[in-house]
């Protein structure tokens, strides 16, 4: 057996079993992106489809191997399961995978429709801050500036925007962050509570919280972390022209909301704390971990545990998907990417786990989502045409 393959092989082995140093997976990473190194990855990835088989294989534990090999550098690492029996590895953006179920290896990926296109890169950064008299202030990474409303000022620090202090609140105003397609922000409340807000979103706000409740209002997606006041309860209202605002009541916690329209659902995910979501007359109580699923149609609510990192890896700059369709990701890249989804064949109905940056720019997340599926993905212009 050539040196090399030996090599690999030992990398690898450590790799499925969790016991691979930082500097190995280094290692194992050159490897992988050498296109003279297929083979010894194939000769390992047949004999651990055999061993999968009889049942001698090590089970890959999916959310260990997204926490430890998704670095903030853009490296990417996608991984998928078809069934109970596939075995499934594609690491590095490398072109080789295998199913184990079916004993078939799909070809290495050749060259996408995406390479020769000028891609499209990340969203960043950037909002829109419209102030009560309808002044609007546009806000982007960069940007350094304070902003006069009456006796408060607003300051403008990098990505996020900072509320000094309550301001005047005998004279109270309604402000509105947001962000487009394409865009990020963060924003600290007159109370001090935190909000990150995803792209396509709208927070409406006062420039003061007086009265028993302090309130705000919520169109897309949010992750918030409540400054504490057990006096003051914090209630996030998600309006709908279909029904009556669904309420998120909560007194000193970290929590997500998505409420995008082109969703199926709303979902609040409570990460510490406690929250009641209100919907008419129903009222569910959350614990740390739990999601509250609301279905836009019938307007029934599920309680059901929640996958936290999926959930929040959009505030740390990945996507992560498990068990998770095409056109749900397709959503989430469309809105971060500002681009539309064309669908000249149907997605195929395999589903998707892994992780992808972020920061990259969209062919390279289109050429991932290609390999580990069945549909091609064309880019033209500013839309992504699905094919068969």
């Amino acid at each position: 057996m050539p040196e090399h393959q030996s090599r690999i092989e030992y990398l690898l082995d450590r790799y499925v079993n969790r016991s691979c140093t930082r500097e190995e997976l280094d290692e194992l990473f050159i490897y992988i992106n050498d296109e003279h190194h297929q083979e010894a990855l194939s000769s390992f990835l047949d004999n651990y489809a055999e061993k999968a088989a009889s049942h001698t294989a090590p089970d890959l534990d999916y959310e260990h191997i997204y926490s430890q090999l998704i670095p903030p550098r853009g490296r990417i690492i996608t991984f998928r399961r078809l069934a109970a029996a596939a075995v499934i590895l594609l690491l590095a953006g490398s072109a080789f995978w295998y199913l184990g179920q079916t004993g078939k290896q799909k070809p290495a990926l050749a060259q996408t429709n995406t390479d020769a296109i000028k891609s499209i890169n990340p969203g960043s950064n950037k909002a829109t801050l419209t102030l009560a008299d309808g002044t609007v202030v546009t806000l982007d990474s960069a940007g350094n500036q304070t902003i006069h409303q009456g006796n408060q000022s607003i300051k403008q620090q990098n990505g996020q925007l900072l509320y000094t202090g309550q301001g005047n609140t005998s004279t109270v105003h309604y402000n509105k962050l947001s962000t487009p397609r394409g865009g990020q922000f963060q924003i600290v409340l007159p109370d001090g509570t935190k909000v990150w807000l995803n792209s396509a979103t709208t927070l409406r706000y006062p420039t003061a919280f007086t009265g028993s409740n302090r309130v705000v209002e919520l169109e897309g997606q949010g992750y918030f972390e409540v400054a504490s006041n057990a006096t003051h309860p914090f209630l996030v209202k998600v309006p709908s022209t279909h029904r009556d605002s669904m309420e998120v009541q909560v007194l000193g916690t970290g929590f997500d909301i998505m409420a995008y329209a082109d969703e199926a659902t709303v979902n609040t995910t409570l990460i510490s704390g406690s929250v009641r979501v209100k919907e008419g007359n129903t009222l569910q109580t959350l614990q740390p971990g739990q999601q509250a699923v609301m279905d836009n149609e019938n307007h029934a609510i599920t309680v059901r545990p929640a996958d936290i990192q999926k959930v929040t890896a959009w505030k740390n700059g990945v996507f992560v998907f498990n068990n998770t369709a095409l056109p749900a990701i397709l959503r989430e890249v469309a809105r971060w990417y500002d681009v539309e989804i064309v669908y000249n064949a149907s997605p195929s109905a395999e589903l998707y786990g892994g992780g992808i940056s972020r920061n990259l720019q969209l062919s390279s997340v289109l050429r991932l989502l290609e390999a580990s599926g069945y549909n091609h993905l064309k880019l033209e212009g500013r839309k992504v045409i699905v094919l068969p």
